[in-house]
């Protein structure tokens, strides 16, 4: 199944949005997104399309306790059933801030539809959310009201292939193997290098970390300046540089000569260049190098790509605890 999924993905730009309860939405500026896991994936990338879009990203119960009358919450949950977006959904509506629900169904869409909150109700797929980023980033993109990223977003139904990148990720799985993959980018590519990590960790089944330049040439490089006293502890790591030519000329001589500090202590360095016309078709290129990098890493491990059976656990456990 997570192979069609990977391998039809530009399918999913061809989602046309449609907002219900359109009258009753009170535009705004300022945006905050509230949502959990792949359900909020999308949220992240939205400062890549439109960088000037005023964004806080609420990963928790509830709503921030700072003043946002001036924000659109945007809540999101693929299922329309976790917890803690209906969470937010609830205190946004207590304090009357304007408001949109995202969801395939659930509890999510029919409360929304119930108080005639404004929604877009995604297609279910029946994938998991991490895997329905396209519909997820087309109904965002309708939610903020930007025509123009929408109408560029809906080209990649024809224009991104995924199965054109299947090689590149398997290579990439196999350079990897045996390793904990540690994902670097700039810091405006942040957003990329963490859905890396996500798709490694949901989808591979393995540990994987990321971190964004400058700041990480003030602190995390210095633990692995190895020594051979610490040489165990730096062997696990593989690192994965996310290139992009669009980058300060400061951030890819920093990317360039941390590359070099690492390879001369003996350190595993991969680059992955992000490449592809506009912006739309690079960062989402990128995610469909990294999922098929993720399948064919479960695939090596004996690990089913499909499924977060250890999420599941937990929340089976968080059930039964509570009660």
């Amino acid at each position: 199944m997570m192979y069609d999924t990977i391998r039809d993905f530009h399918r999913q730009f061809s989602f046309r949005p449609e907002i219900e309860n359109r009258g009753r939405l009170a535009r705004r500026k300022k945006i905050l997104a509230a949502g959990m896991g792949g359900s909020q994936l999308a949220a992240t990338l939205l400062p890549l399309f439109s960088p000037k879009l005023d964004i806080i990203h609420h990963r928790d119960y509830g709503l921030p306790a700072a003043n946002i009358r001036d924000r659109l919450v945007i809540a999101s949950s693929y299922s329309g059933n976790t917890e803690e977006t209906l969470s937010a959904f609830h205190e946004a509506r207590r304090r009357k801030v304007s408001l949109l629900a995202i969801a395939s169904g659930g509890k999510l869409l029919a409360r929304a539809r119930r108080f005639k909150v404004p929604c877009i109700e995604l297609p279910n797929l029946h994938i998991d959310p991490r895997s329905a980023l396209g519909v997820s980033t087309m109904a965002f993109l309708a939610a903020i009201g930007v025509r123009k990223e929408l109408r560029e977003a809906s080209g990649l139904a024809r224009t991104l292939m995924p199965r054109a990148l299947e090689p590149r990720g398997q290579a990439l799985a196999r350079q990897l193997k045996g390793s904990v993959p540690v994902v670097y980018s700039s810091a405006r590519n942040a957003p990329l290098a963490y859905i890396w990590k996500i798709k490694l960790n949901e989808t591979g089944k393995i540990p994987a970390f990321m971190n964004v330049l400058p700041e990480l040439n003030h602190n995390e490089m210095n633990g692995f300046d190895v020594t051979p006293h610490t040489k165990e502890l730096c062997c696990p790591f593989h690192f994965v540089f996310l290139e992009d030519p669009a980058d300060t000329p400061r951030i890819q001589k920093r990317m360039k000569v941390l590359a070099s500090l690492y390879r001369r202590r003996g350190l595993p360095v991969t680059p992955v260049a992000l490449h592809g016309e506009g912006m739309f078709k690079k960062a989402f290129s990128s995610v469909v190098l990294s999922d098929w990098t993720a399948y064919h890493a479960a695939l090596m491990y004996h690990r089913n790509p499909d499924g977060i059976p250890m999420v599941e656990e937990f929340k089976r456990l968080i059930r039964s605890n509570r009660e």
